[in-house]
């Protein structure tokens, strides 16, 4: 239990300056879908080079962030020599990328549908080998258990682009979407600054041998991961490119780009708890077999990524005021979207039978079956029904995922998941949704009370079931007095 509650109060702090983070974020929402009309498709260029930065990002860390937490709780392996080794290597690949993209610049932009302006491109590139960069003394944080310096740096760079994005779209009404992107490259090099203290005090020195070894450990982490990220962002790459035409649609790219965003708050639980959840596991694995511990923190993550589905759609009617009003058709894809990404989540828990044996080619099967799946219905169903194959396409690929992690995972390193417990919580959760959804109330404040009812309904399910009041101390204390 007292591991337990570390990796809640790990979660805790992560978590609060990812969604605290990722809210201030959601303000770049307003400001570019008020100041940019969907009509326009600035957002959806926006929406496709943030999407295409996703995907270099995976590529040029090789997998080699999860890597160095393996290698570093290894016995018999030096902490400081993996981290020196897993930096140097991510260095020389992320500069090396940037030389040649920056050299062939213009027909890479070309290519890619940014003719016209390649330097959008260009200063997101320099981003990227910053960011893969980065990745690197951020892992060490965490493998130092050093939540808060991790999340200070983060919501640095959060506030900064804000405050720069409102100076320059709201105060000096600014129109060129391009600062958007110079805004990220200036924010992205202050976080490198404060960085430099996780950069000197050690010897850097590669140890060529140690590289191999982590490098055949991460290389199918990197295709699971490259895998992964096409996933969530194929739809916005390939969407351009199948779409009958062109300026309608960075129009539906936008809107859909948008109206995710706030789906994405799935996506900020699922982060936060991945941040905590990953060094947890490997610390756990030099202990006795965790297996029940895993199956505990699962259901646990099921539980309140449950609660985080309802409430956002039970205040869809206020969330949605984070984006223009015209960009509210896009509104119908956050259950699907939000569903994806708890699926997600689960696939995230389940994957750590074949990182915890070193069998993670599995993840590799998993991720790219997905993908393809993914892929395909992006390419043959967009032009037919644009940005709602997008939606369904991700639902899809994340189910398949989460299924096979689990029944292959089930016969390599059996868990003894509360499927019961777990399969309770989910019926709970649809009949809610489906009341929220489907019984007609007209007046938004009897509605929103309706469903408030609703969500107090599930939480004190939750508090009756799996976490009476007495366990918290804070209300513990309470009750007692």
């Amino acid at each position: 239990m007292a591991e337990l509650k570390s990796l809640v109060k790990d979660t805790a702090i992560y978590g609060i300056s990812s969604i605290v983070g990722r809210f201030l974020n959601y303000l770049l929402v307003p400001i570019y879908t008020l100041t940019m009309p969907a009509s326009s498709g600035d957002y959806g260029v926006i929406t496709q080079i943030y999407a295409i930065t996703a995907l270099l990002l995976v590529l040029l860390t090789c997998g080699m962030e999860t890597g160095f937490f393996r290698f570093a709780n290894k016995e018999g392996e030096d902490p400081t020599r993996v981290y020196a080794t897993t930096l140097i290597t991510v260095g020389m690949i992320s500069l090396s990328f940037l030389f040649v993209c920056l050299v062939f610049l213009h027909p890479i932009a070309s290519v890619m549908g940014f003719g016209k302006n390649p330097w959008y491109l260009g200063m997101m590139l320099i981003v990227i080998a910053m960011d893969a960069i980065q990745s690197i003394p951020f892992a060490y944080l965490r493998y130092q258990k050093r939540p808060i310096k991790f999340a200070a740096l983060k919501m640095l760079f959060i506030v900064t682009s804000i405050v720069l994005n409102i100076v320059y779209f709201v105060i000096l009404k600014g129109t060129n979407v391009g600062a958007a992107f110079a805004i990220n490259l200036i924010c992205t090099s202050v976080v490198m600054i404060c960085l430099v203290p996780q950069l000197v005090g050690f010897r850097y020195q590669l140890d060529k041998a140690l590289m191999k070894r982590m490098f055949s450990y991460s290389f199918p982490l990197m295709v699971l991961g490259i895998a992964g990220i096409l996933n969530q962002v194929a739809d916005r790459i390939i969407f351009p490119f199948v779409y009958p035409d062109r300026a309608e649609a960075d129009v539906q790219l936008g809107i859909y780009g948008a109206t995710s965003k706030i789906a994405m708050i799935m996506a900020m639980f699922t982060q936060a708890f991945r941040f905590a959840y990953e060094p947890f596991v490997f610390g756990k694995s030099k202990d006795k077999d965790n297996r029940a511990m895993y199956a505990q923190a699962m259901k646990f993550f099921i539980i309140f990524a449950l609660l985080g589905f309802l409430a956002v759609i039970f205040y869809l009617d206020i969330l949605k005021f984070l984006i223009g009003r015209d960009y509210w058709a896009g509104l119908r894809v956050v259950p699907i979207v939000m569903t994806a990404e708890m699926f997600m989540g689960i696939y995230f828990n389940l994957s750590f039978w074949y990182k915890l044996t070193d069998d993670t080619r599995w993840g590799a099967y998993f991720s790219l079956t997905a993908c393809i799946i993914v892929v395909l219905m992006n390419i043959f169903l967009i032009p037919i029904y644009g940005y709602m194959a997008c939606a369904w396409a991700g639902f899809t690929g994340y189910a398949v995922a989460m299924l096979l992690s689990y029944f292959v995972g089930q016969k390599k390193y059996p868990i003894n998941y509360d499927l019961k417990g777990i399969g309770t919580y989910v019926l709970l959760a649809f009949i809610l949704y489906a009341a929220a959804q489907y019984l007609p109330i007209d007046n938004l404040a009897l509605r929103l009370v309706f469903r408030t009812l609703l969500l107090c309904l599930f939480i004190a399910f939750i508090v009756k079931r799996d976490l009476p009041l007495k366990q918290i101390p804070f209300v513990n204390r309470f009750i007692k007095k």
